[in-house]
């Protein structure tokens, strides 16, 4: 079961197309998880409207650029840009992605997948213990959905996660959506993954749409949660207990409202897995 972290509720990743909207109208949102690499400046309109709205609601930082798994040293300097960001934010926590997105040079501005070995997670644990001595927190990492495998994996993604927080101490924001995405793409159990992993180490969840190619899922994150997304995500909480659901969009913006009806699905679905504990704002 998980420990559920002081959970916040149901969220939505905040974006620059809803800056001025959210500002007027105060939706019913319990919080708002931002991108950090959006605010990694010294000024101007996004940390104008970061202020503003981190006056009203909690807020969490998710990055997309640590690169955990890479082979290159960690980048001290982004390290220390999201120390000063955090000061200035005071987020509930800090998490990454469970992937390589750079070379020695260059990012790739992509989230690309592990090999599971030994090698690797000796590798990765160092990363993130390094990364905690930064921050001064644990790091939390998201399952990223995958479309190729590595043949000389020693693990299963579930149990490379598993051994990663039992030696570096990290947290898991669980991505119910890449999980049934990399499930379908590769043939596995989406359930067994779920029920695999330390729940208790589970800080977060999100839920986004994909797009569906028949063969292959492509997590694109500009269409609503699948029917299927939705019922694993019951199951979820079901056999976790309450925790923060994050709603993810990241195209093909809809109006405002049209998410916060998504939100309300999301507790909707909460509270028939959780009867008298799913909150709503």
């Amino acid at each position: 079961m998980n420990a559920q972290h002081g959970n916040l509720g149901f969220g939505l990743g905040l974006r620059s197309t809803y800056y001025q909207a959210i500002l007027e109208q105060r939706p019913a949102i319990d919080w708002f998880e931002i991108v950090s690499e959006n605010y990694l400046v010294d000024g101007g309109k996004a940390l104008y409207f970061l202020d503003a709205i981190g006056e009203q609601y909690p807020l969490v930082m998710h990055g997309v650029s640590l690169s955990i798994g890479g082979p290159h040293e960690l980048d001290r300097d982004y390290l220390r840009q999201l120390k000063q960001l955090a000061a200035r934010v005071q987020p509930a926590w800090i998490s990454d992605h469970l992937c390589w997105s750079r070379g020695n040079a260059h990012q790739l501005h992509d989230l690309l997948p592990l090999p599971y070995t030994e090698e690797s997670l000796q590798h990765v644990a160092a990363r993130v213990r390094q990364v905690q001595d930064v921050i001064e927190r644990p790091l939390v990492l998201e399952n990223v959905s995958s479309y190729l495998r590595c043949a000389d994996d020693q693990f299963s993604e579930w149990q490379f996660l598993s051994a990663l927080c039992e030696l570096s101490g990290c947290e898991l924001l669980l991505d119910v959506n890449n999980v049934y995405v990399s499930a379908r793409n590769h043939g596995f159990d989406a359930w067994e993954f779920i029920r695999s992993l330390p729940g208790q180490r589970v800080r977060q969840l999100h839920l986004a749409g994909h797009s569906d190619y028949g063969r292959y899922l492509i997590d694109t994150h500009d269409q609503p949660v699948s029917d299927p997304v939705w019922q694993l995500y019951q199951r979820t909480l079901e056999h976790l207990g309450p925790v923060s659901t994050l709603l993810e969009r990241d195209d093909h913006f809809p109006d405002l409202d049209e998410l916060l009806a998504e939100l309300d699905k999301a507790r909707r679905v909460a509270a028939e897995a959780l009867p008298g504990t799913a909150r709503c704002a």
